[in-house]
């Protein structure tokens, strides 16, 4: 499992893992086990920042550099990602369904950025501070307990989708977590999601609500079913997934569990 933790810092974040160990193809699908200990490493990394922040700057600037900490841990790989996938998105349907995804693909694999994948970057960074910003106000375990997690769902929603779903090109890294991602690794990362949820219920018990296993049901639940509409969506769109569009579906499963935190605890309070 160690082996598979550095492939997966390498692979997801800027953090220096230097390793001799050769790797494979099949290590690095393998290492899509441990996206979910980087997403906690991840998540842990947020709470620092929301604490050694809070000592310094106001309360409205923190959101902000709680979410620059994020994008710089992982060198803005999915932001990059998903403004690619906006911009394939936005390409006109020429009644051609292969021509258009072969352009949508060109598109996806240029360099530069459009203005509807700079809208979205905006739009998402736009949606986390504002969402951040309103669950600072709800209670503390509620609030660290989303830093924590933010990244660590996303991290899983990746697996989720690379099991999923097929790889729309013959090439690229995306393809070799697409096309070799299997049920052991879909499976060790979703015990060890649940691992944590555990862990956390048992350890905080005292500050949770009697309901706060059945909102991590009901979120596994819906960020399942909202990964399989994505692999659909980008099915039909690129013919498959790239990692482009693995980089989008961990922005925008983000956003949604940061909606699924505000509505879960509107509705309880």
């Amino acid at each position: 499992m160690i082996k598979q933790m550095l492939i997966a810092f390498q692979f997801l974040t800027v953090i220096p893992v230097k390793s001799r160990m050769t790797v494979s193809e099949d290590d690095i699908a393998k290492s899509s086990s441990a996206f979910v200990l980087v997403g906690l490493v991840q998540g842990i990394l947020l709470i620092v920042t929301d604490y050694l922040a809070g000592t310094v700057f106001h309360q409205d600037l923190i959101p902000a550099l709680i979410l620059l900490a994020l994008v710089l841990s992982n060198g803005g790989f999915h932001l990059d990602g998903l403004a690619d996938t906006f911009d394939a998105i936005a390409v006109k349907s020429s009644g051609d369904l292969e021509k258009d995804k072969e352009k949508r693909l060109s598109v996806m694999k240029d360099s530069s950025t459009g203005a509807i994948g700079t809208t979205a970057i905006l739009f998402v960074i736009l949606l986390k501070y504002l969402s951040l910003k309103n669950i600072s106000h709800f209670t503390p375990f509620t609030y660290y307990s989303t830093l924590l997690f933010m990244p660590v769902i996303s991290k899983w929603t990746m697996v989720v989708s690379m099991f999923h779903g097929k790889s729309s090109r013959k090439d690229g890294l995306g393809q070799i977590f697409i096309n070799r991602v299997g049920l052991r690794e879909i499976s060790i990362s979703t015990l060890l999601l649940i691992l944590i949820f555990v862990l956390l219920i048992f350890s905080f018990s005292r500050f949770i609500y009697d309901f706060q296993p059945v909102f991590y049901l009901v979120l596994l639940a819906a960020m399942y079913i909202l990964c399989r509409l994505l692999v659909t969506f980008f099915n039909k769109k690129f013919g498959g997934l790239t990692g482009d569009t693995l980089g989008a579906i961990s922005e925008l499963t983000e956003i949604a569990f940061l909606f699924m935190v505000i509505i879960w605890s509107r509705l309880s309070i």
